[in-house]
């Protein structure tokens, strides 16, 4: 299998980044480790970065439906997920759903996340999946697979799921998929993944030939894609 890039980190935009970085900070124990003005990272344990970018005209999701979908989620691991929900209420999330094992909240920015029972958790959260919704999750599973140098370890009616290098990303099915179609902020992508490449022009041309689009928009250090279904991504050095 030919191993394009690494997962770095997946990116999610809002208008006040300092507030949700915070929220996230206090609500997983993750640190802070790159703040700009722009841009703030938080490490998720030893693998994987959430990092929050500024995005002024960002407008949120509008969960369930797919008028404004929320494209990109985060999977959270906790040892008591009703009194993690109830602390993240406090910290200024809005509850959702719930269901057995899960409980689905809405952060300050309006992006949907859940909270997922794990027995034995410790006090830092766990991140088990980034999740992207997907008209095929079998198919983005496989391009991301393909691209990441990652395995399809799950594939069943809810969605399929790749893994590798420590990370795990799942790719949800979802009916009447309304995709982004950035930077029309109308349609707004809500987060996106970069991935490290050692070489960009090698980068592109192989994620072209599994089936990404080159949008525009980057630079010497990146550049801009979507996937084969309209997720925006950065190929990045």
């Amino acid at each position: 299998m030919t191993v394009t890039g690494r997962l770095e980190l997946v990116a999610f935009d809002a208008r006040d980044i300092e507030k949700l970085a915070a929220f996230y900070a206090e609500l997983t124990g993750w640190d802070i480790v790159r703040k700009e003005s722009d841009w703030i990272t938080l490490r998720a344990g030893d693998s994987l970065e959430v990092a929050f970018q500024l995005a002024p005209d960002h407008v949120a999701p509008r969960w369930p439906g797919q008028e404004l979908p929320q494209q990109v989620h985060l999977d959270l691991q906790v040892d008591g997920i009703e009194a993690a929900a109830e602390r993240a209420v406090g910290l200024g999330a809005t509850r959702l759903s719930a269901g057995s094992s899960w409980i689905t909240l809405a952060d300050p920015a309006g992006h949907p996340f859940d909270l997922c029972q794990t027995d034995g958790a410790g006090s830092v959260m766990g991140l088990f999946a980034v999740t992207i919704d997907a008209p095929d999750a079998l198919a983005l599973a496989r391009f991301y697979a393909d691209l990441l140098g990652m395995e399809v370890t799950y594939d069943g009616p809810e969605g399929a799921l790749i893994a590798g290098d420590g990370k795990t990303v799942l790719l949800q099915q979802v009916s009447g998929y309304n995709p982004p179609r950035w930077p029309d902020p109308a349609y707004p992508q809500q987060a996106h993944l970069d991935i490290l490449v050692d070489d960009l022009d090698a980068g592109e041309a192989r994620a072209l030939e599994l089936g990404a689009s080159r949008l525009n928009g980057g630079g010497e250090q990146f550049r801009v894609f979507a996937d084969p279904a309209g997720h925006p991504f950065c190929l990045t050095r």
